[in-house]
């Protein structure tokens, strides 16, 4: 199944169409959180204590956006975050089953 349309929206979600007239639309926050990338994986496999409040930029203080979305190939697409993210490779079918779980 492949998309016939991406939009970024004013809101800041994030709207794929597919071949099947299906419309899966993303939020920012809950897309990063899901982010593929071997950091990000990592990071959830080992999730560091959290007995010390953590220290955060302003640019993270502020509401998370997706600023750019660019195909790579014909199998995925990059996703940069506001907060500086943009290392995760969403590949096309792992975005459609994370819009079939929404």
């Amino acid at each position: 199944m492949f998309p016939t349309a991406i939009s970024l929206r004013a809101n800041g979600e994030f709207a794929i169409t597919w071949e099947d007239g299906q419309e899966h639309v993303f939020q920012a926050a809950w897309l990063r959180k899901r982010c593929p990338c071997a950091h990000c994986n990592e990071e959830r496999k080992n999730p560091k204590p959290t007995d010390l409040l953590p220290v955060i930029s302003a640019s993270e203080a502020q509401p998370l956006t997706i600023d750019d979305v660019k195909p790579l190939g014909n199998y995925a697409y990059t996703i940069s975050f506001s907060d500086g993210h943009n290392t995760g490779i969403y590949e096309i079918s792992v975005l459609r089953e994370l819009g079939e779980s929404l």
